[in-house]
């Protein structure tokens, strides 16, 4: 089914903007490296159902021949071809713990599938002790069926809570893999996530076959040797800028959802200080937002966007070139940033009337499509224009 929809969205303003036209619109930094951005310009976009009937779907990544891989929370991954057709479920993942906020969730191309037909994906991993934070890989055949099927990274202190997963993965070129983890709910003295020997609330960096690479920040030091960052808690979008740099995004508690461009052994803050609060009212930490030997992130919002996957734009639309699409779970839109040097100069709202959007993704001739997190979930291409 196709359904087409058009959407004139007003400008809205983000986390310390200030209307157009107003003194030092856009230019008051927050902080260094940081930019109170204003509302930009409303784009018209349309929308059309590419597939739907998809249950709680939470990753989705193209494949060179048009079709699309999605996954579904309770454990299910599925193809989309580019008719929108969708397969039964593929089949030879492993178990997956669906509990709470836990289940199957994001999925990548390996950088060379048309060769080697290598996915990868995370998940809530299923342990003595609850469930731990997982990354896996498989080879898919004609069959849909995968094989070779192997962790490649298994988060550490496993525990019952169903929260906080995560979880993004990036394969790259270089035979590296991103992955972010979120802190599981591990309460607010932070000790497993200021603690480089765990892996909760850690950007990840392994080898395609579970290695870790010599030029971690923490190898041979008194880490956990995988760890490139720390100090995250909930990091549900992931992706690599024009620049060739890891960019994730990360949930506040009330307020504080950051944007981040994590580098090798930078501590993020989490739970000493944030830009939020308690969702119980009492502050973060010392209740500050900056303190020593802690980074910055180059962008936060409150109120939160509550966010989900994000990409760089690079395609024929260019007003949006290199800009940043994210996907908001709660209000529900995608969120675009104008970036400039690194900083983010403008944030516009579009698609707030679509419910949750959980992913987003840029394909390689520059087509836009957001996954939307329902029971009865869809996959949209965006248009821009009328």
């Amino acid at each position: 089914m196709r359904l087409s929809l058009l959407f004139f969205v007003l400008p809205t303003l983000a986390i310390g903007q200030v209307e157009q036209g107003a003194p030092n619109a856009g230019f008051d930094p927050a902080f260094p490296e940081q930019t109170r951005a204003p509302a930009l310009e409303t784009t018209p976009v349309t929308t059309t159902i590419l597939a739907d009937g998809l249950q709680r779907p939470w990753g989705i990544a193209a494949l060179p021949d048009g079709a699309f891989v999605v996954t579904e929370r309770p454990g299910r991954m599925r193809l989309v071809d580019a008719d929108g057709v969708l397969s039964d479920p593929i089949t030879g993942l492993p178990d997956v713990w669906d509990q709470g906020q836990g289940g199957l969730l994001d999925v990548a191309a390996s950088p060379n599938f048309a060769t080697d037909r290598t996915l990868f994906w995370t998940y809530a991993k299923p342990v003595d002790g609850g469930a731990v934070t997982a990354a896996a890989r498989g080879i898919i055949g004609d069959d849909n069926t995968l094989t070779d099927v192997r962790d490649i990274f298994v988060q550490s202190n496993p525990t019952s809570k169903g929260q906080h997963f995560g979880s993004r993965v990036i394969p790259m070129s270089d035979g590296t893999v991103w992955i972010t983890t979120g802190d599981r709910g591990a309460g607010d003295d932070g000790t497993l996530v200021q603690d480089i020997t765990t892996t909760h609330g850690k950007v990840i960096r392994v080898t395609d076959t579970g290695g870790v690479p010599t030029s971690n920040p923490f190898v041979n030091q008194l880490g956990d040797d995988a760890v490139w960052s720390y100090g995250h808690r909930n990091m549900q979008g992931a992706t690599i800028g024009p620049d060739g740099a890891l960019y994730t995004i990360e949930h506040g508690p009330r307020g504080g959802d950051e944007l981040n461009k994590p580098v090798a052994g930078g501590n993020y803050g989490w739970p000493l200080v944030s830009y939020g609060i308690n969702y119980r009212g009492s502050d973060v930490g010392e209740g500050v937002a900056v303190q020593d030997g802690t980074e910055q992130p180059v962008y936060y919002w409150d109120p939160v966007i509550a966010p989900g996957g994000m990409a760089f734009y690079d395609g024929p639309y260019a007003d949006w070139q290199d800009d940043l699409l994210i996907g908001s779970l709660n209000p529900g839109a995608l969120v675009r940033l104008k970036m400039a040097d690194g900083l983010v100069m403008g944030e516009e709202r579009l698609l707030t009337d679509v419910g949750r959007v959980r992913d987003v993704e840029v394909t390689a001739d520059g087509r836009v499509f957001v996954l939307i997190d329902d029971a009865d979930g869809a996959v949209l291409e965006v248009v821009v224009g009328e």
